[in-house]
């Protein structure tokens, strides 16, 4: 329970942030924060400590924490940080409201390729998920996943039509908190085309990895085709020492 309350403050403040709520940029202290949300310090420093990981905010010693104006500038960017990997957690676009259109629901028997990524052994069968991702009923990205039936079993097309990695946390006290990842772009398919509106000259951003559960499972890998105008992301680079 504690996870999820640090994880509500999160959301809220997101939400607050992108509502224009703190026009000074300037966030209330930790104390007026937990007064507000009636929840102990500690959940606060964790909220805005993964917060200022995912470069959302920075805190200015002696002056407070403020909204990282990159954050707002950015207008559409995914950030994969923190304690849930999923793209309805992820991805951002102001206030546009997101969407997922099931395309594709079934099992099959993995092939080689995806047995050696996902551990498999030559008996196991994975379900293979294909959703269409949207903002306000516009199109942005083509995802296609592949979970082991064993680690996952019972999923429904009413548990993948929401946000999986949520409904893993909350529903079997599991998180997807690890991702290898390869980010690229190459021309658009004809698929890619009619699906996100692309026209033939236009590429698709590609970020294509594996995601893995808090214990080191391995729990998914995806691919997740994006129209090229959503390619845009968020990191930190840390710097020590000079050469």
């Amino acid at each position: 329970m504690a996870d999820l309350v640090y994880q509500t403050i999160i959301a809220d403040l997101k939400k607050a942030i992108n509502a224009g709520a703190y026009p000074s940029m300037k966030l209330p202290d930790e104390r007026t924060l937990t007064e507000h949300y009636q929840v102990s310090r500690s959940s606060v420093k964790r909220a805005l400590n993964v917060m200022a990981n995912q470069g959302i905010i920075f805190k200015k010693r002696g002056s407070g924490t403020f909204i990282n104006p990159l954050y707002l500038k950015s207008g559409s960017f995914f950030n994969y940080s923190g304690s849930n990997l999923g793209v309805t957690d992820s991805f951002k676009a102001g206030d546009r409201k997101p969407g997922i259109k099931l395309l594709d629901f079934q099992v099959i028997k993995p092939s080689a390729e995806l047995q050696r990524d996902l551990f498999l052994e030559p008996d196991d069968f994975v379900y293979e998920i294909k959703r269409l991702r949207l903002f306000d009923d516009e199109p942005f990205m083509i995802e296609t996943g592949f979970i082991p039936i064993k680690i996952m079993p019972g999923l429904t097309e009413k548990i993948i039509s929401g946000s999986i990695f949520n409904y893993l946390e909350t529903e079997k006290n599991q998180e997807v908190t690890r991702a290898f990842l390869s980010i690229f772009a190459e021309p658009s398919t004809q698929d890619d085309q009619d699906k996100l509106q692309l026209k033939p000259t236009e590429p698709v951003g590609i970020m294509e990895g594996i995601f893995f559960l808090d214990d080191g499972t391995p729990f998914e890998f995806s691919t997740m085709r994006l129209h090229y105008q959503y390619m845009k992301y968020n990191t930190f680079v840390s710097v020590s020492g000079r050469e």
